[in-house]
């Protein structure tokens, strides 16, 4: 009797490894697979959409749309069985992305009648994201993620300084063009130096004197150089984060990142 709940609790503790884990054989291997899953489903939507192949093969795809179903359906309620609180977990956002990935394929069994075959159809394409779930899996997002939150003020200063930019040098390029010349308003101003300083250069508008060419020369040069600010930015901070990057998860929330000496979840508390 006293031994059931440690055998319980050490099962679900074997389970969360393999799951959640990445450092264990079982658990490379699981998220292995489980990428591959992944992937294959994602394809197998894609190919779906075609409609010559839907016509040769939509009975074969709509099985391995189901099989897939059915096995990310599994992996679903065995997160939730073995994490501490399954309801934080469902309401974080790999669960969501765990749950979208799933229900639009049990939504369509209960939609009947051929005039709705086009709402079935535009529910399935909300299985391609599916490929949301390969994130947790790459250490690497999870870095990048914690880089763009540090270095979330600069941009947003960045991001300012540019559109005061776009907002100055349209102005200027109206008055110098002026309507005659494509630059009808303000707005459709901004909207080329937008362009320009982007470097996309679409071409729809463009100077045509010697003083707007200028300008617009100098707003060429300009982008090549702010370009690679936010670049910078994020650089910094990954290389701040790089030293620091963790894999541990907790057994309770399933939240990850936690440093290797680590005793408590900084998440929900809970003891690691």
């Amino acid at each position: 009797m006293n031994d059931t709940p440690k055998n319980r609790a050490q099962w679900r503790d074997n389970l969360h490894a393999v799951i959640f884990e990445a450092e264990t054989p079982a658990g490379k291997w699981f998220d292995i697979l489980l990428i591959v899953s992944i992937l294959a489903s994602v394809i197998a939507i894609m190919l779906d959409s075609v409609n010559s192949i839907n016509i040769l093969y939509g009975d074969f795809l709509y099985a391995v749309e189901w099989f897939f179903t059915i096995v990310f359906s599994i992996e679903y309620v065995l997160r939730l069985i073995c994490v501490g609180r399954p309801l934080l977990y469902a309401s974080s956002f790999f669960g969501i992305v765990d749950l979208v990935a799933i229900i639009p394929t049990y939504i369509s069994l209960f939609i009947p009648g051929t005039e709705y075959l086009l709402v079935i159809r535009i529910l399935r394409i909300l299985r391609i994201f599916r490929v949301l779930k390969l994130v947790k899996y790459m250490g690497e997002a999870i870095l990048l993620i914690k880089a763009l939150r540090a270095s979330s003020r600069k941009i947003t200063v960045f991001i300012f300084t540019v559109v005061t930019l776009v907002i100055i040098l349209g102005s200027l390029m109206y008055l110098i063009e002026g309507a005659q010349n494509g630059f009808t308003s303000i707005p459709r101003s901004i909207y080329w130096a937008i362009v320009t300083l982007t470097t996309v250069g679409y071409g729809d508008i463009s100077p045509q004197t010697n003083i707007g060419q200028m300008l617009a020369a100098f707003i060429m040069i300009l982008g090549y150089s702010i370009i690679a600010v936010p670049t910078g930015i994020v650089t910094v901070e990954l290389s701040r984060f790089s030293s620091k990057q963790a894999t541990r998860s907790c057994r309770d929330c399933s939240a990850e990142g936690h440093d290797n000496d680590a005793v408590f979840c900084k998440y929900c508390g809970a003891k690691l």
